[in-house]
């Protein structure tokens, strides 16, 4: 794999609240006023706003094979990174702290990726087959092996039940990146103040979009720590491995956020 890694510059951005950002000229989502500044900072620094993880996404009805949704995956990974780089504020933290955050979502910026595009999740135990052919493990292992499988379906599934739309999955996925629970923090603080703009950009989201649904904003952020009852290493082990080998997964997040737009995925050519 060839990585190049060139510091991408970084920039002072004003701290703002929700609400206080300024729309530019020329925006896609300029002409949508119930979205606050704050989410639409957080919708334009999706790489790929709309075909972002390939036309197979567009059409769940089409069988994936194998190397489709490992290609798959690593868009849906790339493009978690390549989002939360795009953030205005995110880069103004310590490269440390980028890690740090990185490190503890990515599994669930995955889930809340393979959810919003639709992942055909059936295809999660023929890639399980073909890596317990590969490499074979104990009957207790691979009982909970795919008990894990089972578990990253029903999350996506109740997250897709919920017909939850851009605005309320960009702010889902900051409330799950700039958690204070991440380890090794230096800036404590302004990682908590993000994620607190991010629940109250969600809450006047929902409030105003969905008035006959009391409840949605709760039920919305109760998802999120349901994600962590998905296992990381598991995602890694079923999705990853044929595309990196025994690469860590921590080491792709840090070489992304050195690389600036220099990545290169084997086998990915990005859009």
């Amino acid at each position: 794999m060839r990585r190049e890694a060139v510091q991408r510059g970084r920039m002072a951005h004003p701290q703002s609240s929700p609400g206080q950002y300024p729309l530019s000229n020329g925006d896609p989502y300029a002409g949508h006023s119930y979205l606050s500044g704050f989410i639409s900072l957080l919708l334009r620094a999706e790489p790929y706003p709309t075909a972002r993880y390939g036309a197979q996404c567009l059409q769940p009805s089409n069988v994936m094979g194998i190397e489709n949704i490992c290609e798959l995956a690593a868009r849906l990974l790339f493009s978690a990174i390549e989002w939360a780089k795009g953030i205005p504020f995110f880069p103004d933290f310590q490269l440390s702290d980028q890690v740090a955050l990185l490190r503890m979502t990515w599994s669930e910026l995955f889930v809340l990726n393979a959810a919003q595009c639709a992942m055909p999740l059936h295809v999660a135990p023929l890639l399980a087959a073909a890596g317990l052919h590969a490499a074979p493990m104990s009957a207790d292992r691979v009982v909970a092996f795919m008990d894990h499988i089972r578990v990253f379906q029903e999350q996506v599934e109740k997250l897709k039940a919920l017909h939850v739309d851009a605005a309320e999955y960009a702010c889902l996925k900051a409330v799950a990146l700039f958690t204070p629970d991440a380890v090794g923090l230096s800036e404590l603080g302004p990682v908590e103040s993000v994620q607190e703009k991010s629940q109250c950009a969600l809450e006047e989201y929902v409030r105003s979009q969905h008035p006959s649904q009391p409840s949605r904003f709760g039920r919305l952020l109760l998802r999120l720590p349901s994600l962590r009852l998905v296992s990381a290493p598991v995602i890694e082990q079923l999705f990853f491995v044929r595309l990196v080998g025994k690469t860590p997964i921590e080491t792709l997040i840090r070489d992304m956020l050195l690389s600036g737009s220099t990545f290169n995925w084997p086998y990915i050519a990005m859009q």
